[in-house]
């Protein structure tokens, strides 16, 4: 006799998954439905329906409305069962190649510019917000130092970056577990770009990127330089340097022209600007 054990039977755990996501793709192609009508479908009773459209409410997926038909006959009116945009949510979704298609044409027809002020233009209600939290945490402690990277990191999170900040000897890092527009950053790195740069005004000093997820790294990393180093003081030519982390040229190319020369021999333009630059550099594999 063949044994049990060798078929084992899914679990009930399993068998209401599937349950409640048949009841959910139910309402996504018939609309709102009640219970009954739901049973009907199923092929169970709508006793078993409830239970199930119980648990998908207690999730926030689907909500209960009162119908909006003429009731007739006795009892309460009938109440149909509707799916939320949480329910909607976990459905699949072509957001991204729509991005992708929006920002292609956007490039075709207007160049690089063109998608940078589209990303600038995307995040810069995300900037208000973190701008706003990060600027309650100061005010929450009057007179006492904050950390803007740790309040910074505490509003992303709030925006779905599920972002961490860290203190190092030379500054600090912070680091965004997540991206929401990682497979269209991939393609167009001026998100990227436009990101780094709202950091670096929300923590209020130059930042640089140095891993992220739209190019393959485990997370987005930022480096945050520390403070000065006393007896520097802006105009000086020395504004790079700080404690514990000194600044350093970016690698020269392998192959560029002049990249062998002495460095007493290259010098570089002084800025015309005094605001602060993002610079952007991978980590190395």
């Amino acid at each position: 006799m063949e044994s049990l054990a060798a078929h084992p039977r899914p679990s009930a755990s399993a068998d209401d998954g599937r349950t409640r996501d048949r009841v959910s793709a139910l309402l996504l192609e018939h609309g709102p439905q009640t219970a009954t009508e739901l049973a009907g479908r199923l092929g169970i009773s709508p006793a078993a329906v409830r239970r199930h459209l119980d648990a998908l409410v207690a999730t926030g997926r689907v909500e209960e409305r009162q119908s909006r038909e003429a009731h007739r006959g006795r009892g309460r009116p009938a109440r149909r069962f509707h799916l939320t945009d949480a329910g909607r949510s976990a459905f699949p979704h072509a957001y991204d190649d729509l991005a992708l298609t929006a920002l292609r044409f956007v490039a075709e027809a207007g160049g690089p510019d063109a998608v940078r002020a589209v990303a600038e233009k995307q995040l810069a209600g995300l900037e208000r917000r973190a701008s706003t939290a990060v600027e309650k945490a100061v005010r929450a402690r009057p007179g006492q130092p904050v950390d803007r990277a740790q309040a910074l990191a505490a509003a992303l999170t709030a925006e779905g970056y599920a972002a961490t900040a860290s203190a190092l000897s030379g500054g600090g890092q912070l680091c965004q577990h997540h991206c929401p527009v990682a497979h269209v950053a991939a393609e167009f790195p001026q998100l990227c770009e436009a990101e780094t740069a709202v950091i670096g005004r929300l923590v209020g000093t130059h930042v640089q990127r140095l891993a992220t997820i739209a190019h393959g790294d485990g997370i987005c990393t930022t480096h945050i330089p520390g403070p000065l180093v006393p007896g520097t003081r802006p105009g000086s030519g020395r504004e790079h340097i700080r404690a514990g982390n000194r600044s350093v040229p970016a690698r020269p190319v392998l192959g560029e022209q002049g990249a062998s020369r002495p460095a007493r021999e290259r010098t570089a333009a002084p800025s015309s600007t005094t605001t602060p630059t993002n610079d952007r550099e991978r980590t190395p594999a």
